[in-house]
């Protein structure tokens, strides 16, 4: 019997820390662990006790990288228990702070990340600094693209991580007006370049397909990531209240996040920008539909690596609607939507730029947490990256053991992973005597 083991200590680019181990035998994969290694912080345990106007706040510090995603949920959970109905201007420049989240993270992601591996490279540092290299092309492209994104929320919610802006009923401060001509233009500007980062990851040939289920929020009135009802790839509707009763919690012994299955089949998902286009293609920006077209028609797609292609296709969507937004919001003054504490139960689900992000409050009504749930993209998303892994190796194991080992990562990567959030959220009950 021949068996070895093949093992990736830390996987390169992605955020936060992770490893892969893969026992073979007889040529065959008897057993593969995706291991996440980011240890537990317990942010959940930590707010209980804290007066409901701290959450959002707190909670945005899960993650540097996804704060406005964290911060945005929690507020929508909050505002959820305490029955708060926010202004229709306050929506709208919410979808547009988190449109220039989308841009500043998915271009990190594919420029930063994923452009190396298309350049048969092994970091951006290694991409020659030569005017008309492809490379250097793309990478500049990428410095502007995610500028704006991080310019758009400095000037909407104050700051692109932590932003001070944003509150329970509203907004603490409203943005400037006179600053959206300069974005509008920006944007206008940009838009050949996020096109020309498109074609890249189309033209990218690389492929893992395997039949997976697909999670996302669906909005009938547009391309939304913040509003909508769940979809998966069955058409079965779930209201984001019943979010968690649609889901399965799996505990992975050698991993220091939980995975998810659907509660009733037990099947494995897949959540991010891929299971948004696939769902949701039809209502893009009309705008960006059109640019786009070519590239749209290899959706809806079960090649995993076609997240890569939707996050620079939802790019240049952001971009357009944000583009929509600027020029034709008027900012009233308005105060923000305040009630009295009350006790209730709220839920906030929205999509991270990884995919689906659950946030759950119950709060007493002294205006108190007494109970906080996170679920992140990357806990949904651990089970679906091991079968695809397992899936990849049983089928290539006749190649070189490095092939495989880039290869390993490259898949991983293909799902924007960020470690750090998926190690925060579980339960943890208190026994005292």
């Amino acid at each position: 019997m021949h068996s070895e083991d093949i093992t990736i200590e830390n996987i390169t680019k992605i955020e936060g820390t992770a490893g892969l181990t893969i026992q073979i035998e007889d040529n065959t994969v008897k057993d593969l662990k995706f291991i996440i290694k980011d240890y537990r912080r317990f942010y959940t345990q930590a707010i209980k006790g804290k007066p409901y106007i701290a959450a959002p706040a707190f909670l945005s510090r899960i993650c540097g990288t996804c704060s406005v995603a964290h911060l945005f949920a929690a507020i929508t959970a909050v505002e959820k228990s305490q029955g708060i109905e926010v202004t229709a201007q306050t929506r709208l420049l919410r979808r547009l702070a988190y449109n220039g989240l989308m841009i500043r993270d998915h271009a990190l992601h594919l420029y930063f990340f994923v452009l190396p591996d298309i350049l048969g490279l092994d970091s951006i540092l290694d991409i020659p600094d030569e005017d008309g290299n492809q490379g250097h092309i793309l990478l500049h492209d990428s410095f502007d693209i995610k500028k704006l994104g991080s310019d758009i929320t400095n000037v909407i919610i104050g700051a692109a991580i932590h932003a001070p802006y944003p509150t329970l009923g509203g907004f603490l401060k409203l943005p400037d007006p006179s600053k959206f001509p300069d974005l509008i233009q920006r944007l206008e500007t940009i838009r050949p370049q996020v096109l020309r980062g498109i074609k890249t990851f189309f033209d990218w040939k690389e492929e893992l397909v395997r039949n997976s289920d697909y999670l996302a929020l669906r909005n009938e009135k547009g391309y939304d990531f913040l509003e909508g009802e769940i979809i998966n790839s069955d058409g079965k509707r779930v209201p984001t209240q019943d979010f968690h009763h649609f889901m399965k919690s799996v505990v992975i012994p050698y991993s220091q996040a939980e995975g998810y299955v659907f509660s009733d089949t037990h099947e494995d998902y897949l959540v991010g920008a891929l299971a948004r286009v696939n769902f949701n293609k039809d209502v893009l920006n009309p705008r960006t539909k059109t640019d786009v077209a070519q590239y749209l028609s290899v959706f809806p797609s079960k090649n995993v690596y076609h997240n890569n292609l939707a996050q620079a296709i939802e790019i240049l969507h952001c971009v357009d609607d944000a583009i929509d937004i600027l020029k034709t919001i008027q900012i009233t003054d308005e105060k923000v939507v305040r009630k009295p504490p009350q006790a209730g139960v709220g839920v906030g689900v929205i999509e991270a730029p990884r995919g689906i992000l659950y946030h759950m409050a119950k709060i007493n009504e002294k205006g108190i947490i007494e109970d906080y749930d996170v679920i992140v993209p990357t806990a949904q998303n651990q089970i679906n990256i091991e079968n695809d892994l397992k899936k990849y190796f049983n089928e290539n194991l006749d190649k070189d053991r490095g092939k495989l080992k880039l290869d390993a990562e490259k898949i991983i990567r293909a799902y924007d992973p960020c470690m750090s959030c998926a190690t925060n959220f579980l339960k943890i009950e208190w026994r005292e005597s």
